[in-house]
């Protein structure tokens, strides 16, 4: 509030707009607002009654230079269910780093204070993606390789190769992910224009969707040795915990 008084009486601009995103959240029907010290902006928005949000500012990853997009949703996913896409030139340079840190060194145990990113390069067994095209701009490591793949397979890799002939087409780092319940999407960006925050919704909305289905199908087949109670479907999942809280990561 300081920081805007002190621009109202300087008679300076009040900021950016982004007029553009906030009539494309406008049209989303979700809510837009700017960010503490114009710094960026948060869009708040919902798939199928359940929350999810976008925010655009400075970057939570070392990894990433400059500006990062961020979107994320509680799914109350299974806390086994943890899968990691990387976009390839990342993959290979978290998996460089990764293995200079706890195989090249000394060091003996994996460190919690790094990212789950790097954690799971160690951790986890690669995946193996059925489509070329994805094999050459993407990596992917989970804790069920099996289950990864049926994520990854017919809608999401349909959106990441039509994400590839637009915001992805330079391979910049991405991270598509489950964690703790959640989906999340990383992306390096410079300048948030509307096309790009569509194309990231969109495949951010259908690894949300295709993440709940793989967790009703090992839910399912769990079932036929454990009894279980656990509701697969999508509309149940979905609905929104009361007096849910958001968390950041």
């Amino acid at each position: 509030m300081l920081d805007s008084f002190k621009r109202w009486i300087a008679g300076g601009p009040d900021g950016p707009a982004w007029r553009d995103v906030a009539d494309w959240a406008r049209q989303r029907g979700a809510g837009f607002k700017r960010a503490h010290d114009d710094e960026g902006f948060v869009v708040d928005a919902a798939l199928d009654a359940r929350p999810w949000r976008l925010e655009w500012g400075p970057p939570q990853r070392g990894y990433i230079e400059g500006h990062e997009l961020r979107l994320r949703i509680e799914l109350g996913l299974s806390q086994n269910l943890q899968m990691l896409l990387l976009s390839r030139p990342l993959f290979e340079t978290l998996e460089r780093q990764t293995f200079e840190t706890y195989t090249a060194t000394t060091q003996t145990h994996i460190d919690v204070s790094t990212p789950e990113e790097m954690r799971w390069l160690a951790m986890y067994p690669k995946v193996p993606l059925a489509d070329r095209d994805l094999r050459n701009h993407f990596g992917a490591v989970a804790w069920s390789p099996t289950s990864a793949a049926a994520w990854l397979d017919g809608p999401v890799s349909q959106r990441l190769a039509e994400a590839r002939l637009g915001p992805l087409c330079d391979d910049p780092a991405l991270v598509l992910m489950t964690l703790r319940g959640r989906v999340y999407l990383r992306l390096q960006l410079a300048v948030p224009e509307v096309a790009t925050l569509e194309a990231m919704a969109v495949l951010f909305e259908t690894a949300a969707v295709q993440a709940v289905h793989v967790a009703g199908a090992r839910a399912r087949d769990a079932a036929t040795v454990w009894p279980s109670t656990a509701s697969t479907a999508w509309q149940t999942q979905l609905l929104p915990d009361e007096g849910e809280g958001r968390s950041r990561n």
